[in-house]
């Protein structure tokens, strides 16, 4: 697993959205990257996937890319499919990331589960203390709940980077572009980027497919690399 970088902003804020529960942290970048003006300044390159791209609308879409805007100094991390298994390795190049950028705070974007989703959205920070007051006036503290995959991760390791990671009620098994729309609303609020999410509920249905397209193009292909490699070995 390698960071491959063109640029290095400096004192950036890193906002990371992988794939994970209802895709509420793919759903939020994707929004974030269609309505601030962005450019591309790297990508994470991976091994334990096999060597493939998505083409949407004459564009090429990488695993995981990462994406400059210089008006809020943000980096924002678009991942679409990061494999089986890699949280801890894709965290620590979150870390060398932060490190290479001189990073403020990482805010990670992710779901979880509710068996009645609504609007609420939860927030953990790992330096409460520093973020309360500021967090407690856009969302409420989660004190209870098992967190996967990279935030999990980001969570668990002692990297001396800040980290916030917003959680929205969203559904099982499904890209819920209303709970996203709910994280982009205490995401705005907490860092006044003044984007307005109303677009994403309007869109709400042209997200889902677009992205339900994608996952399902990068689930063959992983398929296809699995039957190639299982006939040429035996």
């Amino acid at each position: 697993m390698k960071l491959v970088l063109t640029k290095r902003p400096k004192n950036v804020t890193i906002v990371e959205g992988f794939p994970g529960f209802g895709l509420i942290g793919t759903i939020a970048i994707e929004f974030l990257m269609d309505h601030l003006d962005t450019e591309k300044i790297g990508i994470i390159e991976m091994d334990e996937i096999p060597a493939m791209i998505a083409i949407h609308q004459n564009k090429v879409i990488e695993p995981v890319s990462l994406h400059y805007n210089k008006k809020y100094n943000l980096v924002l991390v678009h991942a679409i499919n990061i494999g089986k298994n890699l949280g801890w390795k894709l965290s620590e190049v979150i870390e060398e990331l932060a490190k290479e950028l001189s990073a403020k705070e990482i805010i990670s974007l992710e779901g979880v589960g509710s068996p009645n989703p609504g609007s609420r959205v939860f927030y953990y920070a790992t330096q409460n203390g520093a973020y309360s007051k500021k967090l407690s006036n856009v969302a409420s503290p989660l004190s209870e709940g098992i967190i996967v995959g990279v935030t999990g991760a980001l969570l668990a390791r002692s990297i001396k980077f800040p980290v916030v990671a917003f959680f929205a009620e969203a559904q099982s098994g499904l890209p819920d572009s209303r709970a996203a729309a709910e994280i982009i609303k205490a995401l705005d609020a907490y860092t006044g980027l003044e984007v307005d999410p109303k677009p994403l509920l309007a869109q709400a249905k042209e997200f889902e497919q677009k992205l339900k397209g994608i996952l399902q193009k990068s689930g063959k292909a992983e398929e296809l690399q699995d039957e190639k490699r299982e006939n040429y070995f035996g």
